[in-house]
């Protein structure tokens, strides 16, 4: 006798019954990008209905995503200036410091994230500062900066801490420069397996971080590496971080459930600029349901073994998801 797996599938209700992955709006974390001013709402040509906000914009912005049941956010800043070292990451003043203070004094309900990174905020595009023999990042000079960093979004009142750079040893020097600032139980998210990808293209429109000189394969990872994609993420884990991370997400399905297989810790997957621009410039040209294939994705990025899922996305799904 054959299986007739069907006889679960003919009535809608034992179908939902038996339904394995759920997706929710309490599994998206929104990124939001500031910049200096007021009133300001740019559109980046790339990414329909991704904008520059002003700090006003982006706390006017909460008000939407909260009433969509919507109740974290990543913040990413664009900086008026740009220096060598990105010292305005560093800034107690600086466009991040100052956006996590206004959206925490109006929405203190808000779980605020940073991304913790500097290639937003130097003149050169790269994740920290150059070593111009290697002509690569510095590894270390770098960390002592991270930590700097972190401290400075801590104090401004930022939920939690998600470090992007890809610098080996960044969980453990900025988890030992919060814990000697008294900030032991900010929790760090790390962008722990992070992918040298072509996928981040349109991000590099929206964050205007594009590197000026040559790329960062020297410090993100070879898309072809699968064992030391896990291995990236068990070495944070050993360092501290409280969360891991697989970015970009929708090609890297196999090394998101490699990672969740290897590690007890929550992980969250990123479903990154040109994931998403890519689902809208499809359905653009018609050849696509937009929104079926929408949630299709991101449920398969929960299937793959992701607990939080940050994404362009989470508006329209948010509102999907209360029909």
């Amino acid at each position: 006798m054959f299986a007739r797996f069907r006889r679960k599938r003919i009535n809608p209700v034992l179908r939902d019954l038996l339904q394995e992955t759920h997706l929710s709006v309490n599994d998206f974390i929104y990124p939001l990008f500031a910049r200096s001013g007021t009133g300001i709402k740019d559109e980046v040509a790339s990414m329909p209905g991704v904008y520059q906000m002003s700090i006003d914009e982006i706390v006017k912005e909460c008000d939407t995503l909260k009433a969509l049941g919507i109740k974290s956010i990543i913040l990413f800043g664009i900086p008026n200036v740009k220096d060598s070292v990105g010292s305005d990451a560093m800034c107690e003043h600086g466009i991040i410091a100052q956006t996590v203070r206004k959206v925490k004094a109006a929405h203190p309900d808000m779980f605020v994230t940073t991304d913790l990174c500097f290639c937003e905020y130097t003149d050169h595009g790269h994740c920290g500062v150059i070593d111009p023999v290697l002509e690569t990042v510095d590894n270390d000079i770098t960390l002592d900066n991270l930590a700097k960093q972190a401290i400075v979004h801590a104090k401004a009142g930022v939920d939690m801490i998600a470090p992007s750079g890809m610098m080996d040893g960044m969980i453990q020097a900025i988890r030992g420069g919060l814990d000697a600032a008294g900030f032991k139980n900010l929790p760090v998210m790390s962008y722990s397996t992070k992918f040298a990808s072509a996928y981040y293209g349109p991000f590099r429109d929206v964050a205007e971080s594009s590197p000026g000189k040559g790329d960062r394969k020297s410090y993100q990872m070879n898309p072809a590496n699968r064992n030391e994609a896990i291995a990236e993420s068990v070495a944070d884990e050993a360092e501290g971080a409280d969360i891991l991370m697989v970015k970009p997400a929708l090609a890297y399905m196999d090394v998101i459930r490699d990672v969740r297989n290897n590690t007890t810790l929550p992980l969250a997957v990123y479903n990154v600029s040109g994931e998403y621009s890519m689902l809208k410039m499809a359905a653009k040209a018609g050849v696509i349901d937009y929104n079926a294939v929408m949630m299709e994705t991101l449920l398969g990025f929960k299937r793959a073994g992701a607990d939080i899922i940050i994404t362009y996305h989470a508006k329209e799904a948010a509102e999907l998801l209360q029909k």
